[in-house]
């Protein structure tokens, strides 16, 4: 299995247990997976061609329709999951790890500080609640909760829940 097909697998399986033919046309249905398997193929072809030119018009008519914005430079792990509550999500040149979870209204971005640009890094089992902002050199450790509407530009350890 290559691992673009095991990264597409992955984050159907992370939309209600999704799997096989059947269940990647029900996650065709679906915003979050529909923008997050065009965002997977754009990145698997780099080189300019017919259909890299269809997958950015498709991205943009997706970023217009349903608010998702991911910057082609974000490292992004396995198992990524946008939930399917259209919204703005914003998300900057970040690493985000395997099995993280991001809901609608959220930005994660970079955030200037005595003139040092400073990116966030989300570790594995990340989950980000509605209305989050996450700026800065921040790193999130693994098995966090961050719940709707906080701000966070500080760093969060491991197995810890971060309240706005």
């Amino acid at each position: 299995m290559s691992p673009l097909s095991r990264l597409i697998r992955t984050d159907l399986y992370r939309h209600d247990g999704l799997v096989g033919f059947a269940g990647f046309c029900r996650g065709l249905l679906r915003p979050g997976f529909r923008y997050t398997l065009v965002m997977r193929l754009m990145a698997a072809r780099r080189r300019p061609s017919p259909l890299r030119f269809f997958l950015r018009v498709l991205k943009r008519r997706y970023r217009f329709k349903y608010g998702f914005e991911i910057n082609p430079e974000a490292r992004i792990g396995e198992g990524f999951l946008l939930t399917d509550h259209c919204g703005p999500v914003v998300i900057g040149p970040v690493e985000i790890g395997k099995l993280c979870s991001v809901a609608h209204n959220v930005t994660i971005g970079r955030a200037y500080k005595n003139g040092e640009i400073g990116r966030p890094t989300l570790g594995d089992r990340v989950w980000v609640g509605a209305g989050a902002v996450l700026v800065g050199r921040i790193a999130i450790g693994t098995d966090v909760l961050i719940a709707p509407n906080a701000f966070v530009n500080f760093d969060v350890p491991d197995h810890s829940l971060v309240i706005g």
